[in-house]
């Protein structure tokens, strides 16, 4: 075999495409590493940055404990069915039924290996016809998602002025589109990376609005759990089987356990026949293991404690960390929901600066230019993000006992910080 480099030099062509950078949070992960000299997660870093959520029992509000082992029999060693296991599928309708007083069946049930793949099958299987409205800031991954797919969309404007949290009929504006488009926002609720959150009538007319026709929504619910009361929108859906609405699920963040990599899309019967199909030849089902883990994730009492003990716990730390960042001067324009404080730097300040500095003592935020939903797919350096003093703050995965250090810490950088630009002002 010749070796092409020692001839001339050159190097073989990727048949692969080259428009395909990692998610924003991984860009920040790897900036870390080259600056700290490991991985976010080592001992002695501070995963700030990180959307995941304590995968230990919250001992102290009552949560149940997690399971620690699963049982593996030889059926579990044939291929899954391609939409999910039925116990799973029945875990998953009485999950919400019992809750919200829905009437799904597991036919409304399509289970995938986490949240996003199911989101990504969602988008990549939409209609020319459909348009994509999604906030200006959002889950970094939604735009390579909407990219990778050729998803049409346009943003919504988010800004200080409404909050963070614009209105229900921004989504559906029809003004500017053609007529025979479908409009199908893609909202995450309890939103991330900001905390904001759609409930009660205001859910209930989102979903209103969804279920007319020509219209669709996908309603992200990975945080579904981390508000007072939990929210989902399948509370206020009319007519399940006669709709686009589709919801995201998940055990990634209210059942604490990210790594068992199950999430799932309720929807319609037709719409869940189509993504299984999809599955049968594009995804093969989903590991049985996990899916066994998680039935045991969904037994309804030790669901009843775990939404319990999620509402108290995060509430807690929200509460906390966000009076504690309000002592800082920094703008606070945190919802309700979730468990990422959305936060503002003072004036002559940048997110990416701030970032770089925590990075040299093992600390991380997320950056707003990695939500920012207008920003190029191809991370354009020479993009300038209107969101530059903007950041998210994840206390998800923080121990109740690291407020403090977690707050001294921060406070330090971001003083030095405030010194070195007053000084720059000075001069």
């Amino acid at each position: 075999m010749t070796d092409q480099s020692e001839d001339d030099g050159s190097r073989v062509e990727s048949f692969l495409s080259d428009n395909c950078p990692p998610m924003g949070i991984y860009e920040t992960l790897y900036a870390f590493r080259d600056a700290f000299g490991s991985f976010m997660g080592t001992e002695g870093t501070h995963p700030w940055s990180q959307g995941f959520p304590l995968t230990t029992p919250l001992e102290n509000f009552g949560g149940p404990p997690l399971p620690d082992s699963v049982d593996v029999s030889w059926e579990d060693r044939f291929y899954p069915k391609a939409w999910g296991h039925p116990e799973l599928r029945d875990a998953i309708a009485d999950f919400y039924n019992s809750r919200y007083g829905s009437t799904i069946t597991p036919e409304n049930v399509m289970v995938f290996a986490g949240g996003r793949p199911g989101i990504y099958t969602v988008m990549a299987f939409l209609k020319e016809h459909v348009r994509v409205r999604i906030g200006g800031i959002e889950w970094p991954a939604y735009l390579d998602i909407l990219t990778q797919t050729d998803t049409e969309y346009e943003t919504v404007p988010f800004t200080k002025e409404n909050g963070f949290h614009p209105s229900n009929s921004e989504y559906f504006e029809r003004t500017g589109v053609s007529e025979g488009t479908s409009l199908m926002p893609v909202i995450s609720n309890p939103q991330n990376p900001s905390g904001q959150t759609r409930s009660g009538e205001e859910l209930r007319e989102l979903i209103g609005m969804a279920e007319q026709p020509g219209n669709g929504i996908l309603l992200d619910e990975a945080y579904e759990m981390f508000h007072s009361p939990s929210v989902s929108g399948i509370e206020f859906v009319q007519d399940l089987d006669n709709s686009n609405v589709f919801l995201s699920g998940a055990c990634t963040k209210g059942l604490q356990s990210p790594g068992i990599r199950i999430g799932w899309i309720i929807s319609s019967k037709v719409n869940i026949e189509t993504m299984s199909n999809y599955s049968s030849f594009g995804m093969g089902g989903v590991s049985h293991p996990s899916q066994h883990y998680a039935v045991k994730l969904l037994k309804p009492e030790r669901v009843k404690q775990a939404r319990e003990a999620v509402e108290q716990h995060y509430n807690w730390q929200r509460e906390r960390y966000g009076r504690a960042f309000e002592q800082m001067g920094l703008g606070v324009y945190t919802g309700n929901g979730g468990f990422y404080h959305w936060l503002e730097l003072p004036e002559g300040m940048t997110s990416a600066e701030l970032n770089r500095r925590l990075f040299k003592r093992g600390a991380a935020i997320l950056c707003a230019s990695d939500c920012d939903m207008d920003r190029p797919h191809s991370k354009d350096p020479s993009y300038q993000t209107p969101y530059p003093r903007f950041f998210r703050f994840s206390f998800g995965p923080l121990l109740p006992e690291t407020f403090d250090s977690d707050i001294q810490l921060f406070n330090e950088v971001l003083e030095e910080y405030k010194r070195d630009v007053a000084h720059s002002a000075g001069e």
